[in-house]
């Protein structure tokens, strides 16, 4: 057995999922005219509630045709993958770097003005520091949103558009920006192998899967993996959701403007809905496609020593290893998107499962106040590991500092691995910081 096909035993048979059908992520809505409470919850469960289930998307990827796969290109270049040409790629970027103004229906509550504000680093599609704040309270132990949603947006196009915390909002906190390069690979894995690597994990540390709706599909869903709570299974989706609640600018997908902490915005907002007529949100989703994934730093003998530790220790249960991606000309996102091959028989190393575990880190708040999701406040979904080595804030949050804090903060499903990381000699835990800086 090669190196290659060994490291993707590794991560193929330590993980996996369980498809579980639930609906799909809150959003804050009201039309420009005032719609009721009530014609606001049948729009958000005609639109977020995840009825089908989702498909396996192609046979299953067998051990024995690993090594006839190719390793994803990856580098920090702003040269596509293949999936478009250089020409489309660079103008894709440049509609990704746009900077949107008001009269482009920006705000009136938003937190940037484009979507590289909150993913450049190295390269645009890289991550960064920017953070977004959410916040809620607990009746009765369950998760309530804050005044028209659990996204408190930082900025506003008027004064009195600003988003306030409320005081009785006891839950409280950031989610840092992901990053988005590889996106395109991740988007190409099927879902029946996310579902084995579930299903190989040991019980006491199972992840959970979503099935959750592809908005450019009505009526169809795919198992979430995009965003800290795989709250999106296509990156058209993904698209979308960041466009209206991070900028504030309506489209097809999702027409309709956001409140402010719960009031009418039409005196703020005076662009008709929708603001965008789709095409940017398509050039976003061909951009974020195109993005190589991240490349590796130097393999040193420490790092390999690392590595060993990592695998050894349990970290690779979640944080798998490798993923192949589905055979060009398989069809996912529930009929939307057909594999290329530039995407499809690609391996990648991402370190992560995509799905959501309990390790005593999660924010407290769940994908939507609903009785479905009331597992999701607990979990995140495992952090990817691609491109560690230029993050120095980690987590959810932020707001741990260095690798040996952000193993430390583990527990839950993850306690029997921190207590043997403790346990590890200093050699030991140094070898894996270098491998994990090598990411």
């Amino acid at each position: 057995m090669g190196d290659r096909e060994r490291c993707v035993r590794v991560g193929l048979l330590s993980l996996g999922i369980a498809a579980v059908a639930w609906s799909f992520t809150a959003q804050r809505q009201i039309s420009a005219a005032g719609q009721t409470t009530d014609a606001r919850e049948q729009f958000r469960q005609r639109t977020f509630t995840a009825a089908t289930v989702a498909d396996p998307e192609g046979p299953p990827i067998k051990l024995s045709s690993i090594t006839s796969m190719t390793e994803a290109p990856a580098a920090y270049d702003n040269k596509t993958n293949g999936f478009t040409d250089q020409g489309a790629f660079d103008a894709n970027k440049e509609a990704f770097e746009e900077v949107e103004q008001v009269a482009d229906g920006l705000g009136p509550t938003y937190n940037a003005q484009s979507c590289r504000e909150c993913h450049q680093n190295v390269v645009t599609g890289g991550a960064s520091q920017v953070t977004e704040q959410r916040t809620g309270h607990l009746i009765g132990g369950r998760f309530f949103d804050s005044q028209g949603g659990s996204l408190i947006a930082s900025r506003a196009t008027h004064p009195d558009a600003t988003e306030l915390v409320a005081v009785g909002d006891t839950i409280r906190s950031f989610r840092i920006s992901t990053n988005l390069l590889g996106a395109g690979y991740v988007e190409a894995v099927p879902n029946n192998l996310l579902t084995a690597i579930r299903d190989l994990q040991p019980a006491t540390m199972r992840g959970l899967a979503i099935t959750v709706p592809v908005l450019e599909q009505p009526g169809r869903t795919r198992i979430g993996r995009f965003g800290w709570k795989s709250q999106h299974g296509s990156l058209q989706s993904f698209a979308a959701d960041a466009y209206l609640n991070e900028m504030g600018i309506t489209s097809p997908l999702l027409p309709t403007e956001n409140t402010v902490s719960g009031k009418d915005v039409t005196q703020y907002d005076t662009v008709a809905d929708p603001e965008d007529n789709g095409e940017d949100v398509l050039e976003f989703a061909a951009f974020m496609r195109a993005l190589k994934a991240p490349p590796r730093g130097a393999i040193t003998a420490s790092v390999k020593s690392g590595e060993q530790v990592f695998n050894g220790i349990g970290c690779g249960t979640c944080h798998t290893p490798t993923l192949a991606t589905a055979a060009p000309g398989t069809v996912v996102n529930g009929g939307a998107l057909t594999v290329p091959a530039a995407l499809g028989n690609k391996l990648i190393h991402p370190y992560s499962d995509y799905l959501l575990h309990d390790i005593g880190t999660s924010d407290g708040i769940p994908i939507q106040p609903t009785d479905e999701f009331v597992p999701t406040a607990s979990r995140m979904r495992t952090a990817p590991l691609w491109g560690l080595r230029i993050r120095n804030r980690l987590m959810h949050d932020g707001l741990t500092f260095t690798r040996e804090e952000a193993i430390l903060r583990h527990a839950g499903q993850a306690s029997t691995v921190t207590s043997r990381y403790r346990a590890l000699s200093a050699t030991d835990k140094a070898n894996l910081v270098t491998f994990l800086n090598s990411l």
